[in-house]
């Protein structure tokens, strides 16, 4: 497929289908919805990467705008992510106190050297090498992203606290060691959320699915807590700092900048590995043609801005891409939408977070899981393409197993070695 000419205003290419009837209703719907689940998950990954919680949320606001506007994905939403916020703090906690003035300003260094990288990476024209990964690799890594989702949720859906960063299989072992921890209002909680997100489909074209079951299962949990109130109470979204993101200022001193050039080859590899995959899995679900270079020159931008204005590190979101998709949007505007209705709701609506069980957002998690997990087409690849099935295998397994960027590289590798394996018989 022979990819479109973008225009100087890569978001004018968009222009056609915003004028078609519900498209902005649509795109407006997702935001909210995809807002609303950032709020916990941006506190979570901040306080993941070693930062205060307000460098979560601030990244999901400017840098997704710019991503979005300048990128080339109509579904993939960029913002805060879990695999980029542990490597963050793997990578700065080496040089500077972990939560530290130093460690932020560090941190906020090391985005906008990674968006440089990206920036210049994209008008080399490498990014034309996404369009490359095989298709099974893509599915491969998406189906592992799924499993990688859902075990990191197990503990709050279950109101378990289970360590971060654990393996999948340390997360389904402490889960089945400590079963009689489970707090049955979280439980009931998740399952309520679930079951709603998925009845609540059929009527998706005028509320989307998942805004209902946040909704649902907000009521849920305040039902439950009205007629068992013996039972612990859900952990909720924690209070929220201020709306706005502050100005600030990366080091760019040379002993700063070289201190940080292995960190930023290992995040700028690991942030378009990720932002690239997520691109390509969600251009192959609507049948578009991806530019990769655009994709680069959007997420190196991205980073750039957030940079200068209180954002760690940033890349496409699995998560919220997902929920994106299945909330009904059809544009990048959704994206943007979603910066705009997240500071509406910091603003005025930040005292109703502590409605918000965070058992309600893992339920929407597992159902995102579910949805990435293409069952179909894993099937079809592993029936008609045989050259193809140790890349989806490798792909798979490295990625629950491994780190996100070896994976790729070992589905790439694997895959590779099979087509020329393949055509020398």
């Amino acid at each position: 497929m022979q990819l479109p000419v973008m225009p100087v205003m890569p978001f004018m290419r968009w222009r056609d289908e915003w004028r078609q009837p519900g498209a902005l209703r649509a795109d407006a719907l997702a935001g909210l919805t995809g807002a609303v689940v950032v709020l916990p998950q941006g506190v979570a990954f901040a306080t993941l990467a070693g930062l205060p919680p307000q460098y979560g949320l601030y990244a999901a606001m400017l840098p997704c705008v710019v991503a979005a506007l300048f990128g080339a994905s109509r579904l993939m939403v960029t913002g805060p992510a879990n695999a980029i916020s542990l490597t963050t703090m793997a990578l700065v906690a080496p040089l500077a106190a972990v939560g530290s003035a130093q460690y932020i300003q560090l941190v906020l260094t090391l985005t906008l050297l990674v968006g440089v990288m990206q920036l210049l990476l994209g008008l080399a024209r490498v990014g034309a090498l996404v369009d490359k990964v095989p298709h099974s690799v893509v599915v491969g890594f998406t189906a592992g992203a799924a499993v990688l989702i859902a075990a990191s949720q197990l503990g709050t859906a279950l109101g378990i606290t289970l360590p971060r960063g654990q393996s999948v299989f340390a997360n389904v072992q402490a889960v089945f060691a400590r079963w009689q921890e489970i707090n049955p209002a979280a439980l009931i909680v998740s399952v309520l959320t679930i079951v709603l997100a998925i009845v609540a489909r059929p009527l998706s074209r005028w509320v989307p699915a998942m805004l209902t079951a946040v909704v649902g299962g907000a009521l849920g949990a305040w039902v439950v807590a009205q007629a068992m109130p013996q039972w612990p109470a859900l952990a909720a979204v924690p209070p929220l700092p201020g709306a706005f993101p502050e100005l600030s200022w990366p080091d760019l001193r040379i002993d700063t900048v070289r201190s940080l050039f292995g960190a930023t080859l290992v995040m700028t590899l690991l942030a378009l590995t990720e932002a690239g995959a997520i691109a390509r899995a969600m251009a192959r679900r609507r049948g578009d043609a991806l530019d990769g270079n655009q994709e680069f020159i959007g997420q190196g931008l991205a980073n750039i801005v957030g940079s200068f204005f209180s954002s760690m590190p940033t890349s496409g979101s699995f998560n919220r891409s997902g929920v994106n998709a299945e909330a009904g949007a059809r544009t990048p505007l959704s994206a943007v939408f979603a910066s705009l209705f997240l500071v509406v709701i910091l603003v005025f609506v930040s005292p109703l977070a502590k409605w918000l069980p965070l058992a309600v957002v893992s339920a929407l998690l597992f159902v995102v899981a579910w949805g990435l997990f293409d069952t179909r087409e894993m099937r079809r690849i592993w029936r008609d393409e045989p050259v193809e099935r140790a890349g989806l295998l490798v792909t798979l397994t490295a990625t629950v197993t491994l780190s996100l960027e070896w994976a790729i590289l070992l589905g790439l590798t694997t895959s590779l070695l099979a087509q020329r394996f393949s055509k020398s018989r």
